[in-house]
């Protein structure tokens, strides 16, 4: 399936992306679950500015922890398989 970055951004969601991997963040959508900061606090650190660094790990281990998202605040797109 295919995410449609231009639909993302008008529903609200903020991209971040790099060559492997495109993310998208609603802050609205957002429930404060905190699996994503578990699952790395190096990827995803609400204290820092932008609070998505997608050169920590891999892009599909990026994957997986957006993927426990409950409120699907946090999607996904990987670039390349």
């Amino acid at each position: 399936m295919s995410i449609n970055k231009k639909e993302m951004n008008d529903e609200g969601y903020k991209t971040y992306e790099n060559d492997e991997i495109c993310v998208f963040w609603n802050a609205n959508m957002c429930k404060h679950a905190g699996k994503c900061v578990n699952g790395s606090s190096e990827v995803f650190n609400p204290n820092r500015r932008p609070w998505i660094d997608l050169s920590m790990l891999p892009a599909k281990e990026i994957a997986k922890i957006i993927e426990d998202c409950p409120s699907k605040a946090l999607q996904y797109e990987l670039k390349k398989d």
